[in-house]
């Protein structure tokens, strides 16, 4: 092929600790006649493991836990090995939850179902779709060869303040609290594994980018939300109304 760079966002396959695709789409790269010059991946926060709301950095250790997680490690070290044996310019972007306008936790709010209590609540972190989508073409021309980014806003909220927040503002209930031992028995594994993990992932490297988020955190966007309220009340259940006055939030 003639592409000389590859912004690689699939996800592995659902199933086993390999990254099979990665390596399937190594196997081609390697084979073609075209000359890779910068790769880009897209993994996620998650091959940090749990630690216990614990600052993670991009130096701290891997320590998946789940094995979405550990298909991202495969992933990883293969795309590094790979890398410098064909002298191709490697950045991997760690991400965390990704929100947008379509990807807020409205129904998952509606649903009821309950937040863990405050006191076992496990930290989340977050990035618009927008910032990421800015960062991935930043990396492009500004990614350090073989370097590791964290792609969050730095925010640290926990879970339940999250979805606090997301009530608040579109004038919602907010979830119902119970504690870990409970709300285990009646979430599905996969949720469960988001849950139980917890950690405040440092964006430090995020300004070798030289691209500023336009949402720096969750709060700043849903405090900007009011411009799209057309957009909400005409997309949502007729129960959902914005308030851009809640309380409950501040930017940071």
């Amino acid at each position: 092929g003639l592409a000389q760079t590859v912004i690689h966002l699939a996800p592995p396959q659902n199933v086993g600790h390999r990254d099979c695709r990665t390596r399937n789409l190594l196997r081609i790269l390697s084979q073609g006649s075209g000359v890779v010059r910068r790769f880009i991946y897209i993994s996620t926060t998650g091959v940090y493991g749990d630690h216990k709301g614990e600052r993670v950095m991009e130096s701290t250790p891997v320590k998946p836990q789940s094995e979405r997680a550990k298909r991202r490690v495969d992933a990883e070290q293969v795309l590094r090995l790979w890398a410098l044996a064909h002298g191709v310019a490697l950045t991997i972007l760690r991400v965390p939850g990704i929100y947008a306008l379509d990807r807020l936790p409205i129904e998952r709010i509606q649903s009821r179902t309950p937040a863990l209590l405050a006191v076992e609540d496990a930290y989340s972190n977050h990035i618009h779709s927008d910032d990421l989508a800015r960062l991935i073409c930043a990396a492009v021309y500004h990614g350090k060869p073989q370097r590791v980014i964290n792609a969050s806003d730095g925010g640290e909220a926990k879970m339940g303040d999250y979805f606090d927040a997301v009530a608040d503002a579109f004038g919602l209930e907010r979830l119902p609290r119970l504690p870990a031992a409970e709300l285990e028995k009646i979430v599905s594994p996969m949720l469960w594994s988001f849950m139980k993990e917890s950690r405040r992932v440092s964006n430090g490297r995020l300004k070798e980018l030289k691209t500023p988020l336009r949402y720096p955190s969750v709060a700043a966007f849903l405090k900007s939300s009011g411009v799209f309220k057309n957009y909400f009340q005409e997309s949502l259940s007729p129960t959902v109304r914005l308030n851009t006055g809640a309380p409950g939030f501040e930017s940071t």
